[in-house]
């Protein structure tokens, strides 16, 4: 279950940086709209990009987000990818985070996926 301070933060429109780990085992790291999906968190990108590949080998991704509000009070989130969603279903969630980030649906010029986290860690401030 997502918590509270933590869905909040999700729900608004800060940037997510987003951590894998990549074939060396050193971190890859990444800006993404993120968002809350029920008590997961979804994030969108291209099948074959970088942090896709690193996905699918190894699910484990954390996620760093400073609140515009207060940037001072950081969410972090640790699990893993648990589901990739394609077709309308992806569609639809990335139109529901591009529409919260800029006010308009995705471009449909390239194909996108949606992976789907499963939190296993939340942690809300430094320390």
């Amino acid at each position: 279950m997502l918590e509270a301070t933590v869905r909040r933060v999700l729900d608004g429109t800060s940037i997510a940086h987003l951590a894998t780990v990549l074939p060396d085992g050193s971190p890859h790291t990444v800006p993404v709209y993120a968002g809350a999906h029920g008590d997961r968190v979804v994030f969108f990108t291209g099948p074959g990009t970088r942090k896709a590949r690193n996905l699918r080998r190894d699910p484990r991704v954390a996620l760093s987000i400073a609140p515009a509000d207060n940037p001072f009070e950081p969410v972090v989130i640790r699990g893993r990818v648990v589901e990739w969603l394609v077709g309308d279903a992806a569609w639809e969630i990335v139109d529901e985070l591009a529409r919260k980030y800029t006010g308009m649906s995705y471009p449909r010029e390239q194909e996108r996926v949606v992976a789907v986290i499963e939190p296993e860690r939340q942690s809300v401030g430094i320390g």
